[in-house]
């Protein structure tokens, strides 16, 4: 249960990260809204993940950060129009493994 915590929150972390481009600066009232929830739902099923301690913290929180990070510069590429070179690509595949791996360790 607590690897699907952690994608649950993975992926809350692409939305509240992509909520603050919306945000301008915290100016616009609702995209800032449901920018802090996802922040808030991401945060807390990164707790309810940790509070099963099934997961080391470190693996839980590379997992966590992880998933946002390729999360969001997959979402960049495909909808901002953010360089999709092969390098990037391949380093994106590069974090994605790790993920793996650590599923498979864990």
């Amino acid at each position: 249960m607590a690897w699907i915590y952690i994608l649950i929150a993975g992926l809350f972390e692409c939305a509240w990260a992509v909520g603050l481009k919306f945000t301008e600066g915290f100016t616009r009232p609702i995209p800032s809204l449901l920018t802090l929830i996802a922040l808030g739902f991401s945060f807390w099923f990164m707790a309810l993940a940790l509070a099963l301690k099934e997961l080391p913290l470190g693996t839980a929180y590379a997992v966590w950060t992880g998933i946002g990070a390729v999360g969001v510069a997959i979402i960049g590429m495909l909808f901002f129009g953010e360089p999709k070179d092969l390098i990037r690509i391949l380093c994106l595949g590069l974090i994605f493994s790790g993920i793996i791996g650590l599923k498979l360790t864990a």
